[in-house]
């Protein structure tokens, strides 16, 4: 923290523009030996002037914007310089400043120096990474929420809550004559809510995951069962060959897709079936890969005439798993869908050619992704496996305090886990965060963020 740390701050690569932010004690120093412009440096003023290296030589002409602590991102003093997107002139300006005093900055040590100096809790830092990985408008809307602060506040409202049991409790095992021991209903009522609220938590967890990581899904089904067709429509591109002839998808494409605010990673494969021609059987092994690494199955078959031996084989060990059935090619026939077994009663019947089986195949893809209820983006949420075992130890913890109560032990003895349930849940925010926990965190951060 007493180190001034430089780092490029736009991605890579040739842009408009290059961000090089400095922040630490030394920043407006530092700067001030790269940046020479006719006027001196102004708290949250842009100032044009020159970036020299420290023999002088002009590296480029840009805006420099100095903000002064405490009042900036990560509550240190923070230089930008922002330069012409040339690689070569980042790179330059960046060694310039490392030459001139400044280190460079490991990855998310800018939002770990601003949760250590309050400007963010845990949880909010942590939305800081999700929201640069977002993918879908949903997974941008849970992000903010989080960086918001909703999470902090539920987790705030939970420990709160239990806090002041605990005080009571301490108070009556202190001062018995004095202070009288809380009602030991009003204690239950207080523990039975707050576990409802880390309950409601729990649930959100899976579906939110899915809205911020999206989901596999491999298109399965014997060899000339319109697969490809169907990746194409639900791409709105022509995106995989279709050929009449068997076997022409010989690799898996993947490719991705928003589905209800999901992103979805779709892997079409090649047709499932005994094969001699290597080449062939190559792709039906990674098709197998594809299919056990996916986390819903889409079954496409032939339903235009009666099933053959590869597609009840496909449509027989997909069973046990999440998947989509469809019968496709109605167009052409319906004597498979017509004829099919009574546990494939949901099966969709259509045409990967037609826009209203497209649609059919997307709806069933998004209420199989999200159970039928998609989660609120806005509301608070459990954003990392972190922050779900941290609920999940605080609600095992209270589970312990419930047990003590039911069996009518001295109210005194739930202090040791109500205290255990408030450390678990202080880990989400970082009020009880180890330096393993944030080098967890943080190590999930790009370098200059």
């Amino acid at each position: 923290m007493n180190e001034t740390i430089a780092a490029l701050a736009t991605p890579p690569g040739r842009g408009a523009i290059a961000i090089v932010r400095c922040s630490g004690p030394e920043a407006r120093a530092i700067a001030a030996r790269v940046f020479r412009s006719r006027e001196p440096l102004r708290d949250r003023a842009a100032v044009y002037g020159e970036i020299l290296d420290l023999d002088g030589a002009v590296i480029d002409r840009g805006l420099a914007l100095a903000m002064d602590a405490p009042r900036t991102a990560t509550g240190e003093d923070v230089v930008e310089l922002h330069v012409h997107g040339s690689p070569v002139v980042a790179r330059e300006t960046l060694r310039a400043l490392f030459r001139a005093g400044a280190r460079p900055a490991q990855p998310g040590e800018f939002t770990r120096r601003a949760f250590l100096n309050g400007k963010l809790d845990l949880s909010a830092a942590e939305a800081v990474a999700d929201m640069i990985d977002a993918e879908t408008r949903a997974g941008a809307r849970a992000a903010a929420a989080n960086l918001a602060g909703a999470l902090r506040d539920a987790v705030g409202g939970a420990r709160a809550g239990l806090g002041a049991i605990l005080e009571e409790l301490a108070g009556s095992i202190d001062y018995p004559d004095e202070v009288p021991e809380p009602p030991r209903s009003g204690v239950a009522a207080t523990v039975a809510a707050i576990d409802g609220q880390l309950a409601e938590l729990e649930r959100d967890w899976e579906r939110g995951r899915l809205v911020r990581e999206g989901m596999a899904l491999a298109i399965v089904g014997p060899p000339n069962a319109g697969k490809s067709s169907l990746l194409n429509g639900l791409l709105g591109e022509e995106r995989a060959i279709v050929s009449e002839i068997a076997g022409t998808t010989r690799d898996v494409i993947e490719e991705r897709v928003v589905v209800d605010g999901v992103a979805v990673r779709i892997v079409d494969t090649a047709g499932l079936r005994a094969s001699d021609d290597r080449l062939e059987r190559i792709g039906i092994g990674r098709a197998e890969q594809a299919l056990a690494g996916a986390a819903l199955a889409l079954v496409v078959v032939d339903g235009s005439r009666p099933l053959d031996d590869d597609a009840r084989a496909i449509l027989e060990r997909t069973r046990a798993r999440p998947r989509i059935v469809l019968f496709n090619k109605a167009d052409l026939g319906r004597a498979a869908f017509e004829t099919r077994d009574v546990r494939d009663a949901d099966a969709l019947s259509g045409s990967a050619h037609a826009a209203e089986t497209v649609a059919a195949v997307r709806a069933a893809i998004g209420a199989a992704a999200l159970g039928g209820e998609a989660p609120d983006p806005g509301r608070p949420h459990l954003a990392s496996a972190r922050q779900a075992a941290a609920v999940a130890r605080g609600r095992d913890a209270l589970a312990q305090a419930r047990a003590t109560l039911d069996r009518g032990d001295p109210l005194d003895l739930v202090a040791p886990d109500l205290v255990a349930a408030v450390a678990a849940l202080g880990e989400i925010t970082g009020a009880a965060a180890t330096e393993a926990i944030l080098d967890g965190v943080f190590a999930r951060f790009c370098i200059g963020k």
